[in-house]
């Protein structure tokens, strides 16, 4: 029988009563930043534990790295290949990653809110967001909108709901207001960026739900975009590559772009040959891939559209 996989993660009780508040990172291997900034909320809530001053109403739990496998490969998924955030709720007795779907589900349905902070990765970069699925339910929308503008990024972006098998759907599932954020990618200059947006940001959304006294605004909001069709949300399908080659972006992370504008070009190293790739929406720019390498089908933009 395989071996359940345990989660790492630290828990810290308020001295009031109050809900459980789950902040994860780290679904993917190859994105740290949110990881660091789980790492900074932990140093913070430990000093102000010693300190008797951690003033909380309720309990939070931290998980840096819901992917160990994958992080000690330096990739985004685990051996077996599979995307865990496209196997959840997963399996108890399944490959390496369905098990850890199956452990984070359970630690998601155990909770009453819950944040699951990502990047691009190694290969793209992203259009810092909040973003959140259209559920059903106007109470726990009205949650998900509240804690998206909390947490204080450029887009708010709310999308279908009936995308399956990620961190989120299980949350949907389970009625447990839930939000996950998307900031650069590629270990680039945004590094440090990133990480102290999402520290502020958790802390923001901790204050809205009032688990604990911290003052926000929601002063960096510039889009707030809702988009029900089932095409939303899909960020790594979008305007793939025409040719093998090396992608050149002509456009920039949150830029307006026009339907056929040119947002970069693919290059055969050895033919020369050019291919201009165009915009097939009108939106903002979302997700740019940041690997100049790629091949045929290959996702090079993403766009948040408002429809």
């Amino acid at each position: 029988m395989s071996e359940a996989v345990q989660l790492k993660s630290k828990t810290f009780q308020g001295d009031e009563e109050g809900p459980h508040f789950l902040i994860t990172g780290g679904v993917h291997g190859d994105e740290c930043e949110p990881i660091f900034a789980i790492h900074a909320l932990t140093e913070l809530f430990e000093a102000k534990q010693r300190q008797g001053d951690l003033a909380m109403r309720g309990r939070v739990t931290l998980v840096p790295c819901v992917n160990e496998p994958a992080f000690w490969r330096g990739a985004r998924t685990a051996e077996d290949g599979l995307d865990l955030a496209r196997t959840c709720p997963g399996k108890p007795d399944g490959s390496i990653t369905e098990r850890t779907a199956h452990a984070l589900s359970e630690l998601i349905r155990s909770a009453d809110f819950y944040i699951d902070l990502h990047t691009g990765g190694s290969i793209y970069d992203i259009y810092p967001l909040a973003g959140y699925c259209l559920h059903k339910d106007p109470v726990i929308l009205d949650h998900q909108r509240r804690m998206a503008a909390a947490f204080n990024l450029p887009l708010v972006w709310g999308t279908t709901p009936n995308l399956n098998g990620r961190s989120l759907s299980v949350a949907r599932d389970a009625d447990v207001p839930a939000i996950y954020c998307e900031y650069g990618g590629r270990w680039s200059g945004q590094r440090q960026d990133a990480t102290s947006a999402y520290f502020e940001g958790c802390l923001n959304v901790l204050a809205e739900v009032g688990l604990i006294d911290h003052p926000h605004d929601a002063g960096q909001v510039r889009h707030v975009v809702e988009d029900p069709r089932d095409s939303s949300g899909h960020l790594q399908v979008q305007h793939p590559s025409p040719i093998d080659g090396l992608f050149v972006p002509l456009a920039y992370l949150g830029d307006l772009i026009e339907k056929g504008g040119v947002f970069g070009e693919v290059i055969d190293p050895f033919s020369g040959k050019r291919e201009v790739v165009r915009s097939l929406q009108t939106g903002i720019v979302l997700l740019l891939r940041a690997m100049p390498t790629v091949r045929k089908g290959d996702a090079l933009m993403a766009v948040a559209e408002n429809p």
